[in-house]
């Protein structure tokens, strides 16, 4: 609604309906198809690209079950299921005259007239697609999801009446593919299903991608290999009018291109389940034939081997040309350097489930192999380190080695994490290709991540330097100018006061717990991870509390401490620390004692939609993973948009922050990565540490003897144990800093005028963090686009060869007559556009609200 300038005309349509926009909100479900902060960023990418006019498809699996509710029974994490669709969903359209077939299994057959992938079990993709909007301009991209569905291609006459009801059944198995996303978040689980969920989304992709660069001026029906030389072509956006204006396709339907950017199941950062971004995979459209993929991480990585089948198997290219074409197609983001998060599928596993595929790659890594030993002749042991197969305990395919080798452009998502990427994890291949590394750093979308959730905020900085910095967020620098202005820095307070007032509203209602609205709001919201560290803010909050008791009549600035987050089922110790923070919790609520000067709240189910209450009240973001750890992050992009301060690490995004905002500005404190790698050198020996700490070992103590958990002293043994001994993470070797820090933050709150002068400049540096500036870097640097920013008339004038729409018709109008076009042959007709499928689900929504 805000992004088509409707906002206001709904609210008053469903108030004359005598019903409340707020109220219908909470009642929509999120649909929580991403896994983190990587599903939640694809959201914002696709927010940009329609915004920027690069017309853009997200694909990715229509998930039955998105990711799990999460309720905390007797301080425990419990699953539930997500059903997310138990009551439909109004913004999708089935699409089933573009469903797709996707094989799996089968046998490979070497024939005379070529390599043939044979008795295979075939699963048909339906898709479903969604409208993503631009901000008011007109454009609007499609989000196109798959389901799997099993074909009806089995002979009743082939089976008796007990064999058919099997048979009926057993179609559940092919259609649990888009059953339920994994959950896990930064580890990699080898499962069947999850490998299947992986190719079903690349398959079904890039056929149709094919078929409509094929349906496109540029491309051809017939299979000549020479249809496809054209494919990847670089070139930016230019219009196809003969006026030479730089409109792109928004402004011709005569012209074709695509950057795929394929970002399938995975996660990073934060539970920010997106409404609408699923983990998906985006297909750019420019006005010249091209075809770009953007591989977000490995989840998708079988669409190297994948496009090279499709080309040498079945458009019968040479292989020379087709690995051209490919390389010159893809691009790869790597999102994390946990080695236990990078993917490397077991061979036995890709042989049975895509045997063609197992042989096309092990083609890659030996002409990969024949390069590398001519350049460094015996030097096996990096033959063996650059392999796309691990040999060691069993034989493995390295995913992101994969994505690597059959990449033009690899890059990391922050400068820190980007220097890492190159001198670390990949070292070997970026001393081989040096070019082909870059730095994107990550961004959010200020449209939900400022207008939707912080209204008030918002308008206020639009009173002060205008509302273009909507669409340009570096203009929030001439917020500088006010930092004298004492009354403007009351408002910004105010605002801040009016959004914790409301949250601590919800807070009671949904927690039972009396929140005081004065208290500082001190938020950390993210996975729960051990690199994550909400151990080290949970060992704060007991020195906290043992502070209060030791001495209840010293001046003490009040705290509200909320943590959130969901933890993979399968992971023991991040359930074993929601328990803990929910134990400490219970003390410290239920002590007499403590009163308001402490709280702490563990937020149940966290998710965008409860991201977008708890964001803009807080007063500081805790962002404090080990130095080197995290890749970049967004909650703390979200956090300093929102006017929160952050204490952080020198970790991921936070460094650039820093760099903008002025360090000063932030509460840095811990380790940095060259002192990571010295502890790691000398060696981690957390005892001296508990020893030398008196603070420190008591929190510890408590913890091991049972003083938060009476009723099971021993009930968090495991987790002592893994900070003592196996603490990759070193949490005790910043605890005394993390305190000072904390004190520092303390000092500050205390004089309101500093503060809100620090959160003005916060505000004020946040314009780097926009992920529309994030996406012009990608269009620029690798997908060789431009933006445009000419608004697609609706009006009977024609705008240099924009659709013309007839001089009454809305955009949600325009999407319902696309629909009409289905009929018309496709090649025949725009209707398949993105950007003539602009809102019917938007109105039908609106009709059923």
């Amino acid at each position: 609604m805000i992004n088509l300038g409707l906002q206001n005309a709904c609210d008053e349509a469903i108030y004359q309906l005598g019903l409340d926009m707020e109220e219908l909100e909470e009642i929509e479900e999120d649909a929580g198809l991403g896994n983190g902060g990587l599903g939640r960023l694809a959201a914002c990418f696709l927010d940009s690209m329609a915004t920027l006019g690069l017309a853009a498809y997200g694909y990715g699996i229509r998930y039955e079950y998105g990711i799990f509710n999460q309720k905390i029974r007797d301080g425990w994490q419990v699953e539930e299921a997500d059903d997310w669709l138990r009551h439909g969903n109004p913004w999708e359209k089935a699409r089933p005259e573009f469903m797709l077939p996707v094989h799996f299994y089968g046998r490979v057959e070497h024939s005379n007239s070529g390599i043939k992938w044979i008795d295979t079990q075939v699963v048909l993709a339906l898709p479903y697609d969604t409208p993503v909007p631009g901000y008011m301009n007109n454009t609007v991209n499609t989000m196109r999801l798959w389901s799997a569905r099993a074909p009806n291609d089995f002979n009743l006459q082939d089976f008796n009446v007990g064999d058919y009801i099997q048979a009926v059944l057993d179609r559940n198995l092919a259609e649990n593919i888009s059953r339920v996303l994994y959950p896990n978040d930064n580890f990699f689980e080898g499962k069947e299903l999850r490998l299947k969920q992986e190719y079903f989304v690349v398959a079904a992709t890039l056929q149709d991608v094919i078929r409509r660069f094929k349906a496109s001026k540029f491309g051809s029906e017939d299979r000549a290999g020479t249809a496809f030389d054209a494919f990847p072509d670089q070139a930016s956006i230019q219009s196809m009018n003969p006026g030479g204006t730089t409109e792109g396709t928004r402004t011709s339907y005569q012209s074709y291109s695509s950057v795929s950017v394929l970002n399938q199941l995975s996660s990073r950062d934060e539970v920010k389940e997106a409404r609408p971004g699923p983990s998906v995979a985006f297909t750019l459209m420019s006005s010249s034939t091209q075809v770009a993929i953007q591989l977000n991480d490995t989840h998708p990585a079988l669409a190297i081997p994948e496009l090279m089948r499709i080309f040498v198997d079945i458009e019968k290219l040479p292989w020379s040309k087709a690995w051209e074409i490919t390389r010159k197609t893809f691009a790869y983001t790597n999102h994390t350097v946990l080695p236990e998060a990078l993917e490397r599928w077991p061979v036995e596993l890709v042989e049975k489930l895509l045997p063609r595929h197992l042989q096309i790659i092990y083609e890659i890594n030996q002409k990969h192999l024949d390069k590398i030993a001519a350049l460094f002749p015996k030097d096996v042991d990096r033959l063996r380190r650059m392999s796309l197969i691990e040999e060691e305990g069993g034989k493995r395919i390295n995913m992101a080695h994969l994505c690597i080798v059959g990449s033009h452009a690899v890059n990391g998502v922050a400068k820190i994490h980007s220097d890492i990427v190159k001198t670390q994890v990949f070292k070997d291949f970026s001393e081989l290709e040096p070019d082909k590394f870059q730095n994107k750093t990550n961004g959010i979308t200020p449209r939900r991540w400022l207008l939707l959730c912080n209204p008030g905020l918002a308008e206020l900085i639009a009173e002060k330097i205008g509302e273009d910095y909507v669409k340009d967020l570096s203009q929030l620098t001439k917020l500088h100018g006010f930092l004298g202005d004492d009354v403007f820095l009351r408002e910004i307070s105010n605002v801040k006061q009016e959004n914790k007032l409301k949250f601590s509203q919800f807070l009671e209602k949904e927690y039972k717990v009396k929140i005081n609205p004065a208290s500082m709001f001190d938020v950390h919201v993210k996975r729960i991870h051990e690199y994550k560290r909400q151990l080290l803010n949970c060992l704060h909050v007991i020195t906290m509390y043992n502070r209060i008791k030791k001495d209840p009549k010293k001046l003490f600035v009040p705290r509200t401490v909320i943590i959130g987050g969901k933890a993979a089922p399968g992971y023991h110790m991040a359930k074993m620390i929601i328990k803990l923070i929910t134990s400490v919790a219970d003390v410290v609520n239920n002590d007499p004692m403590v009163g308001n000067k402490l709280k702490v709240i563990f937020l149940e189910n966290y998710r965008v939609s409860l991201a977008e209450k708890v964001i803009p009240a807080t007063d500081l973001s805790e962002q404090i993973s080990t130095a080197g750890t995290e890749a970049s992050g967004t909650g703390n992009m979200k956090f300093m948009l929102n006017g929160a301060l952050t204490i952080g690490t020198m970790d991921g995004a936070n460094v650039e922050m820093a760099e903008e905002a002025g360090e000063e500005n932030l509460f840095i404190f811990g380790m940095r990565i060259d002192d990571v790698a010295a502890l790691d050198k000398k060696g981690y020996n957390a005892k001296e540490y508990y020893e030398t700490l008196p603070e420190l070992k008591l929190a510890i103590d408590q913890i091991d003897n049972g003083f938060y958990s009476p009723k099971q002293p021993d009930l968090f043994k495991d987790v002592i144990n893994m900070l003592f001994y196996h603490d990759r993470f070193k949490v005790f070797a910043d605890y005394e800093a993390y305190v000072k820090c904390q004190e520092k933050v303390s000092q500050l709150y205390m004089n309101p005028k500093a503060w809100n002068a620090m959160v003005l400049k916060n505000i004020a540096a946040s314009g780097k963090f926009s992920s529309d500036r994030t996406i012009k870097e990608y269009a620029k640097d690798i997908w060789n686009m431009e933006p445009s920013d000419i608004k697609i008339s609706l009006s009977n004038e024609s705008s240099n060869g924009v659709y013309k729409a007839s001089g009454k018709l809305t955009v949600l109008q325009q999407y319902r007559n696309s629909q009409l076009e289905e009929l018309v042959p496709l090649g025949q007709r725009h209707g398949d556009s993105p950007h003539s499928q602009l809102a019917a689900s938007t109105a039908k929504g609106l009709k059923a609200a």
